[in-house]
């Protein structure tokens, strides 16, 4: 299919669920999963944003301003991960336990909001990557109407340009529970350090990164073309991740990459 017949595949598919709940994050996919909802269904669109400490306050804010932009009503839902000992133990299947809890949320606040469909941002290149998360997804019957339209993330970044959407090159974003190696307890200290030390890097200008943390060791992940600008500041945002608590500051030499945690599975 073309572009342009994937996109009306999309629309055809929202306008088959008469009403229905987008989880929406903020991210690149689930704002254009959005505007093609409310595109499709009008007032029958609805927003539900999970805030979770995994999720920067940054990321809610920028989803509370789309949703009032677009004209569709939005709902924050607080989601306590932490409650959750599996997603705290951080095995290699934490993202399941943390999506389930989490969409099974999403899911009483759509039913109340007389939502018979749940669609979330999930497109074709994610069955490239380990994503125990999926699985959570399809035993809760929550659809993924880009993955199942063919759309890749270039096609929705393409589509997001065409559209007028400003995420169109907005950098990939994961939750903050990524940035800590499996078998590391996740705590909410451990997360407010790594949101508050990619801050300081989106501070300064770099435009996609990661900061992972080993313990007291924070390994800092920029786009290789970026990597000069990194050492250029380094004295700085050593003595500014310093202050958050971590022990050491190093710079990861092959640079960002998505999932980098996975690759030691």
């Amino acid at each position: 299919m073309t572009l342009d017949e994937k996109y009306k595949h999309l629309l055809d598919n929202l306008r088959g669920m008469g009403r229905a709940a987008v989880a929406y994050s903020a991210g690149v996919d689930s704002t254009l999963l959005l505007a093609a909802a409310r595109h499709a269904l009008g007032e029958n669109a609805v927003a539900l944003t999970a805030v979770t400490a995994a999720i920067p306050q940054r990321e809610v804010k920028e989803a509370a301003d789309f949703c009032k932009a677009l004209g569709v009503k939005h709902r924050l839902v607080e989601v306590d991960a932490l409650a959750v000992e599996a997603f705290r133990q951080n095995a290699p299947d934490r993202c399941y336990h943390c999506k389930k809890h989490i969409f099974s949320a999403l899911w009483d606040a759509a039913k109340s909001e007389g939502c018979a469909h749940l669609a979330e941002g999930s497109n074709l290149d994610d069955d490239l990557d380990y994503r125990p998360g999926h699985r959570a997804i399809l035993e809760l019957g929550v659809e993924s109407p880009l993955r199942s339209s063919g759309l890749t993330k270039s096609e929705i970044r393409a589509l997001s340009e065409t559209l007028g959407l400003a995420t169109a090159a907005k950098p990939s974003f994961a939750c903050l529970a990524s940035r800590v190696p499996y078998g590391e307890e996740i705590t909410a200290e451990k997360l407010r350090r790594i949101d508050a030390a990619e801050q300081i890097l989106l501070q300064r200008g770099f435009s996609q990164f990661r900061v992972r943390s080993h313990g007291e060791l924070a390994r800092i992940e920029v786009l290789p073309a970026e990597q000069e600008k990194l050492f250029s500041l380094r004295n700085e945002i050593h003595d500014a991740l310093r202050a958050l608590g971590f022990s050491y500051v190093t710079a990861d030499l092959y640079g960002f990459r998505s999932g980098s945690m996975n690759e030691t599975l």
